[in-house]
């Protein structure tokens, strides 16, 4: 039947698109034709918003054959209804430009940041770790990014650089989308605390110190105090020799205390001015009060403003500024910084701050607003002065004008909206603020790519051709692509051929430039492309819809299937949904869909026209209804057939079963963290710690939020309170997974097997309890406890839970029992259709031949894990086939540089004599970690050899 469903739906008109972020895009003209009655994207959404307000109908509503059963009769709407849209087409797909940093030789790089890194003075350090953070922004793992960034703040030495990273670490974390959570709220943490980062100087051994706020420190400050001026003056009135005179009122005060608050006050007192010599000085005309003066005199005396109100300090600085009086300044900028609490009292002192070049106080308010992000954008009054240049040329008087700064607010606006003008105008001032090449590089890419997504290719080609002056060679696809999308395809591809024949060919290039030619030629550079980097989604999803518009739809799946199962994406998801719609698989559809939108709840589908949620509505007619009790049972299912994407998809129905159940979002990070999309993860994560309906359990949540983006022991801390609240299974997992990635040593070990084993005692369901059960026995294996650990595995087995196949095999190949071993690696096989992983380790328990068969299909289904590289370098270097295996390293560094595959070909290197390559790599390797103990003994055994070696 799909047949004819797809023959009506290629009848239909194919709306023609622009190319977006998306799979495909509608004309932004809105321009359509109409065939066999049906028009573009407007009637298709017309005709499923009818459908979705009356899903089912009557036969004699519909005009169908009476002989039509009610699921027919739904089949054939949903089919009517998306032919409206029209089916993909493979010329409006387009590869996505990459928004960050691509240096040609990313090894060569990183290598020479480590050199640069290990060479810079102490102060100069955090500027190399944003450096590093500009890197590390383009990798798939963002711990890289966010260790970076704790290490530029750890190293930040003046109050702005503190402010900027310490939101920006707050930012990572999206705390603004946590519930009672306010942004001035200190974590604890002295490297976050907005009391800490106020406070000028250099102290990177600070990192793991609490905050003042945590050392039971007062920094209160009673605002609404009265200025009291005549107090605790005692005999000091007896010392007055002259009074100011301002207006009607008669201020004394004591000469020598007055004139040594500044030379100009001494000038003006001791000076040979006729004021000098005179007991009462008219003081009216210099914008103070009376009170003012008394306050003025007071600190002269005393040099605190502790006991004014804010409206007399305000009045204190201004005469400082005047006067010059460095001291008072100084005092009353940290007093009023310190009124600072939130957005009100930021909005209210801001101005006043540029007014009076009062440095502190300025950054306490941009602290409030940078901590607000991205709500405090929505502000008129911040956004205009952090967009507008005049704007900028204030905080750059007052010291706080920055590339760091407008780095953090252009990224957070790009998340927030990436085509808004608050986004361009960002990354404008962005521009004008760098100095370094790279910064330059990044800031007019990133507008080049802002601006060809908003559709403005003349820009866009400005922008890209001014980051490749500044030195960044990548922006050459952008300069090509906006060519191509003004008309000059011949010339976008002459350029894309040319930087073939310049450099090194990688497989990003060999995809842009199958962009600008047809037939033959395409299919060759998208081969090509695939080959060089088989990580690339865009020639996966080019061959899938061209296999559609041949009426392939089998070859087009199995093609979109081999991406999806090592990435999981929105638009892959979106385009395999579609192909089984059209087979009439709605179940498949739906099951894609839904998992589609736990990646992103927001996705529009069908050429951007259709809410996702809509078509969850049109596809569940049409699909077996579910209780949560069947959904439990599936979700066993899944789960036990290692199917993350179904699993996904069945807690995503749950959920919109039980939409308050912060249990099944927890679940749902720990898939999708499983699935390696930690945003949409730690998104999860929030929203079950936002729908906690316990104390003990929202701890735990935050525990599990801090322990993803790096805090350990804030993590523990955050379990223990949550055991002391209540003991629970999920506490005691929590405190020992943590335990046992930050104590490895075998106290702690045991430590840990006693709280998998309490976690045990405690209720949960089998899902969770196999999980402990698999890491329990981990933990015995670990002491060399191998009959227990076999307990456990066998346990966890008994209730689902695959994967401990895993580590059964493990242990049998530990008790020399590799046969065993094997043939429990073959169940989990058989179980979990498709799993790289499976095979991989299957190929550690037998010999040469078979394993390179496994180690194969493990690269075939997963080209991103490292292990069979490596393992096939080290078989060619045991067959002194040395080009061969530095070749097969290189070829995939090139497109995954990862630390493991660095050091191997090190150590190739360095056993082939080739030190200058050997230390280029350990030096990229300690980049990515430098603390990594095996490459810091190569480096250093690298480097003496080299110092030794007899000069040429």
């Amino acid at each position: 039947m799909h047949h004819n469903i797809f023959s009506t739906m290629r009848s239909l008109n194919m709306m023609e698109g622009c190319k977006g972020t998306q799979v495909y895009a509608l004309n932004p003209s809105g321009t359509t034709t109409t065939t066999n009655g049906f028009g573009g994207g407007g009637v298709g959404e017309k005709f499923l918003q009818n459908l979705l307000a009356n899903p089912v109908r009557s036969r004699s509503d519909r005009n169908f054959p009476a002989s039509q059963s009610k699921d027919e009769v739904n089949m054939g709407v949903l089919a009517e209804a998306l032919a409206s849209y029209g089916l993909p087409k493979s010329d409006l797909l387009e590869p996505q430009i990459e928004f960050c940093l691509k240096p040609m030789n990313f090894v060569e790089t990183l290598a020479d940041v480590y050199c640069r890194m290990e060479g810079c003075a102490q102060f100069g350090k955090s500027k190399m770790f944003l450096e590093q953070c500009a890197i590390f922004r383009g990798l798939p793992d963002p711990k890289l990014f966010r260790k970076c960034l704790l290490s530029a703040r750890l190293h930040a030495v003046d109050v702005h650089t503190k402010i900027v990273l310490s939101a920006w670490l707050r930012f990572e974390r999206r705390e603004d989308e946590l519930i009672g959570v306010s942004a001035m709220d200190c974590c604890g943490r002295s490297m976050e605390c907005p009391g800490s980062a106020l406070v000028t100087g250099y102290n990177p051994e600070s990192a793991t110190d609490p905050c003042m706020c945590h050392r039971g420190e007062d920094t209160e400050i009673n605002m609404d105090e009265e200025c009291s001026t005549s107090s605790s003056r005692g005999n000091e009135e007896e010392d007055f020799d002259m009074s100011f005179c301002i207006g009607d009122d008669e201020v004394r005060c004591r000469r020598f205390n007055i004139a040594s608050l500044s030379r100009p006050f001494e000038v003006l007192l001791y000076g040979s001015f006729m004021d000098s010599r005179r007991e009462k000085i008219k003081f009216s005309n210099n914008g103070i009060s009376a009170e003012g003066m008394k306050a003025a005199e007071m600190f002269s005396r005393t040099k605190s403003v502790d006991s004014f109100n804010s409206d007399i300090v305000l009045e204190l600085l201004s005469l400082a500024n005047k006067f010059c009086c460095d001291e008072m300044k100084s005092v009353c900028d940290a007093y009023l910084a310190s009124l600072v609490f939130g957005m009100d009292s930021a909005m209210l002192l801001f101005e006043y701050g540029l007014e009076e070049n009062a440095y502190l106080l300025v950054a306490a308010c941009l602290q409030v607003c940078l901590r607000e992000l991205p709500n405090s954008m929505h502000n008129p009054n911040v956004s205009r002065l952090f967009c507008s240049s005049e704007g900028k040329d204030r905080l750059s008087y007052v010291g706080h004008a920055s590339f760091l700064l407008y780095y953090f607010l252009s990224q957070a606006a790009m998340e927030d909206d990436l085509k808004s003008n608050t986004t361009v105008m960002l990354l404008e001032r962005m521009g004008e603020c760098a100095s370094e090449g790279w910064q330059k590089q990044l800031a007019f890419h990133q507008l080049g790519c802002v601006m060809l997504e908003r559709k403005e290719y003349k820009d866009a080609q400005k922008w890209f051709e001014a980051a490749v002056e500044a030195g960044h060679v990548y922006s050459l696809v952008g300069i090509a692509r906006s060519k191509y999308k003004r008309g000059h395809m011949y010339k976008a591809y002459k350029l894309m051929d040319s930087l073939i024949s310049d450099y090194t060919p990688s497989g990003w290039m060999y995809q842009e430039r199958s962009m600008y030619c047809q037939g033959k030629e395409k299919t060759m550079d998208l081969s090509t492309a695939s080959e060089l980097d088989p990580t690339l989604s865009y020639p996966y999803k080019y061959r899938a819809v061209s296999r559609v518009e041949e009426n392939r739809l089998g070859p087009a799946i199995s093609e979109i299937n081999k991406v999806l199962g090592f990435k999981i994406s929105p638009d892959c998801l979106e385009l395999r949904a579609w192909f089984l719609i059209v087979l009439e698989e709605y179940e498949g559809a739906l099951r894609d869909v839904r998992a589609l939108l736990t990646l992103d709840p927001h996705y529009m589908m069908f050429h951007g026209k259709l809410q996702g949620e809509h078509l969850v509505e049109l596809l569940s007619h049409n699909v077996q209804p579910c209780s949560q009790a069947d959904c439990w049972m599936q979700l066993y299912d899944r789960w036990s057939s290692v199917d993350d994407i179904g699993s996904l998809a069945v807690v995503h129905h749950m959920l919109a079963n039980d939409p308050g159940k912060s249990l099944l979002r927890f679940r749902q990070s720990l898939l999708l963290l499983r699935l390696n999309s930690h945003k949409a993860a730690m998104r999860s994560l929030r929203e079950a710690r936002n729908q906690a309906t316990s104390e003990h359990e929202r701890l735990v949540y935050e525990g599990w939020i801090l322990y993803d983006t790096g805090y350990r022991e804030e993590a523990i801390a955050k379990a223990e309170e949550s055991i002391s609240n209540q003991r629970s299974f999920e506490a005691f997992f929590l405190k020992a997974y943590v335990l046992s990635e930050t104590s490895p040593d075998s106290e702690s070990s045991l430590y840990v097997i006693q709280l998998l084993e309490e976690a045990l005692r405690c209720p949960s369901d089998g899902l969770r309890k196999g999980q402990a059960l698999s890491n329990l026995a981990s933990v015995y294996v670990d002491v060399d406890n191998l009959d227990n650990a076999i307990d456990c595995y066998t346990n966890a087995l008994n209730i689902k839970h695959t994967r401990a196949h895993q580590g059964l095999a493990r242990v049998y190949h530990l008790k020399d029992q590799r046969k065993l071993a094997y043939d429990e690696m073959t169940k989990l096989i058989e179980k979990a259709k498709s799993n790289a992983s499976a095979y991989e380790k299957r190929s550690e328990y037998c010999d040469r031949e078979m394993a390179k068969s496994d180690l194969s299909m493990a690269t075939k289904l997963d080209p991103l894990r490292t292990y069979p590289y490596r393992y096939k370098a080290a078989v060619l270097m045991d067959d002194h086939k040395e080009a061969e295996a530095i070749a097969e390293l290189t070829k995939v560094i090139s497109f995954k540089p990862d630390l493991q595959l660095l050091h191997l070909r090190a150590a190739f290197h360095d056993s082939m004599g080739d030190l200058t390559s050997a230390i280029r790599d350990c030096e990229a390797a300690l980049c990515l970690d430098s603390s990594h103990a095996d490459t810091l003994d190569l480096y250093q055994k690298v480097q003496q050899r080299a110092k030794e070696q007899p000069k040429t």
